[in-house]
């Protein structure tokens, strides 16, 4: 008879104790399995449906499956498809491009007011959302950050878009965000618009960029023939501003975009910070319904009341339509960037649907802050690399997961590992130092913290002195990140590498000490110097390395010996060694590196 099957159905998590009840094993017999794999667990630790299938895997449990339970009844999933009541609403435009190529002038242009004014080294450093008004009709922008480092935040953005303006400069054309643009605007299935910027600078060449993104990416102008919408533009005076938005609207009206308004509002969060005396506070992007002041809204693993609601420039709003991008307060916790909303009859429906979604989510960061990914690269190469432990700080929570995500984007060639011990919103605590200072989980080595726009309070700091933490604090995102590769680069052992120079044969051996030789030979290849290596081979097999001390040629000492020259050598070397008249000395210079990510 066959053996069935086993079959453990999870909501998207697992505590230990429940997988060694399902698995039949002891609980301490699990955790030491866990142990043995680089997996320093708890009976009450909870596991990913990821990580439950790896240790599962692992364990040679052939003939035990893991499947996921259907989303319980009621839980947050606001995508739903439009009915034919649905009515036409504002398109959500994203505005992409690469680094100083125009992305922010363009918005306060059209805005007509200044935002570059509190960035960081002129680089947007949170995504934000704005409403601008042209023939009577309004378009909704997204404002995405301008680095690589914020890839999953531009993801994220790229999703919630119907159409991308891609902003590239006619005197720069095509750099590495702005193809990151192109991939997320195509994955998105969004339409995309190219605005052609700085036309009025020197050394601007609009043709070139079109013929780039034609032959290069298959962005093909309308004018060539093709189906791209490429329009010229000055952010800086504003000219061809009018004809782009009049080719978005009309944009627009191909794609008929449309919302259902008659149903409780749903949307996404694009960001979330705490300010003191207003507590959590959240920017909104209603998808469909129209949300009010005074409703329940549940995200993710948290709800709230709307208190307050604000657009944003700032100004008290009563009800936000499909489209429109609101700042609320009133939320219990920060819900994270991405959650999905949606809004709830009362309280008591806010808290059951809270509670489902937290049964879904995997609560593995709670003790751990290692993914699957994570546990199986620790299982499969637990010895092979080193740990580099972080702890990250940011102003609002999408900075905290755009650094966490960008981090974990490095490539290390697997020889580091990036563990993110902490995270969180707000300034440098007393807790993140004791947890700093106590290491990873596993006990492997202190952290390091990383603050990005937040503050190191002096209290805080005298405190990280006394505990030799180290605390690196970055308004600028991407100086983090080079401040992280470069600690990473001090973990990774130095790329050595070896030059052969020349080869002796022994003809005599004439003295040999505890740590000197001295012997005579012939030289073969090459060329010997003092101070060379070498390695001293007996039929084949290589038995110690030495070092030339000196050298001598017709009994008087010499600076080199070159092939077919016969010569005495004074040989240090770290051991006693047996020479005999035969063996082969083999010189090399080695040249030691400091590696690079």
């Amino acid at each position: 008879m066959e053996n069935q099957t086993k079959v453990i159905k999870i909501s998207g998590s697992i505590g230990v104790g429940e997988l060694a009840d399902a698995l039949g094993l002891s609980v301490t017999r699990l955790i030491g399995e866990l142990f043995k794999n680089g997996i320093v667990a708890t009976i009450n630790q909870r596991l990913d449906f990821e990580t439950a299938s790896i240790v599962i895997e692992e364990l040679g449990f052939t003939d035990v499956k893991l499947e996921r339970k259907d989303a319980a009844a009621g839980a947050v999933k606001h995508k739903h498809e439009l009915s034919d009541a649905a009515a036409p609403r504002p398109p959500i435009v994203a505005i992409m491009g690469h680094v100083d190529h125009g992305k922010t002038t363009l918005l306060d242009t059209l805005l007509d007011k200044k935002t570059a004014a509190g960035e960081a080294g002129g680089i947007t450093q949170h995504i934000s959302a704005y409403q601008v008004e042209h023939n009577e009709r309004l378009l909704t922008f997204l404002d995405t950050p301008g680095h690589a480092a914020f890839a999953a935040l531009r993801q994220h953005s790229a999703e919630l878009t119907d159409i991308v303006v891609l902003v590239v400069a006619a005197d720069d054309g095509v750099k590495p965000q702005t193809v990151e643009a192109i991939k997320f605007a195509e994955s998105a299935n969004a339409k995309i618009i190219v605005a052609i910027n700085k036309i009025d600078k020197s050394g601007a060449d609009v043709n070139r960029v079109m013929a780039q993104l034609a032959t290069e990416y298959n962005l093909n102008p309308e004018e060539w023939g093709g189906n791209t919408v490429m329009v010229p533009i000055s952010a800086k005076t504003g000219e061809n501003l009018d004809k782009l938005l009049d080719l978005i609207l009309l944009t627009a009206d191909i794609e008929e975009l449309r919302a259902d308004v008659d149903i409780p509002a749903e949307g996404l969060v694009i960001e979330s910070h705490v300010e003191t005396g207003k507590g959590s506070v959240v920017n909104l992007l209603v998808e469909n319904g129209v949300l009010k002041l005074g409703n329940f809204v549940v995200a993710g693993k948290t709800y709230g009341k709307i208190r307050t609601m604000l657009d944003f420039a700032g100004k008290p709003k009563g009800k936000a339509e499909p489209s429109t991008p609101v700042t609320v307060t009133g939320f219990k916790d920060l819900p994270s960037f991405g959650d999905e909303f949606a809004m709830v009859p009362d309280e008591k429906t806010a808290k059951r649907l809270v509670a489902l979604n937290s049964m879904e989510a995997a609560n593995v960061a709670a003790s751990t802050n290692v993914t699957g990914s994570d546990l199986l690269r620790m299982m499969k190469s637990q010895d092979e690399g080193k740990r580099f432990n972080v702890i990250i700080k940011a102003d609002v929570i999408g900075s905290v997961q755009s650094v966490v995500d960008s981090l974990k984007m490095i490539d290390t060639g697997g020889e580091v590992e990036i563990t993110v011990v902490g995270s969180g919103v707000g300034n440098i605590s007393e807790n993140d130092i004791r947890l700093a200072a106590s290491g990873s989980p596993d006990g492997l080595g202190s952290a390091i913290i990383y603050g990005f726009n937040v503050e190191l309070p002096a209290s805080i700091k005298n405190l990280a002195q006394r505990d030799h933490v180290e605390v690196r604090i970055f308004r600028v995102i991407y100086d983090l990140l080079n401040d992280a590769k470069a600690a990473m680069e001090e973990l990774l052992p130095p790329k050595t590498t070896e030059v052969e120079t020349g080869e002796m044969v022994l003809r005599g051996v004439f003295r040999v000490t505890k740590d000197t030789a001295i012997v005579g030979g012939e030289v073969l290849s090459g060329q010997i110097k003092p101070l060379t290596l070498a390695k001293l081979v007996r039929g084949g097999e290589e038995l110690a390395e030495v070092e030339v001390a000196s050298l001598q040629k017709a009994k008087v000492e010499a600076k080199e010996l070159v092939a077919g020259e016969v010569g005495g050598l004074s040989i240090k070397t770290s051991q006693k060694i047996g020479f005999e008249i035969g063996d082969r000395l083999k010189f090399f210079t080695r040249t030691v590196e400091k590696r690079k990510l």
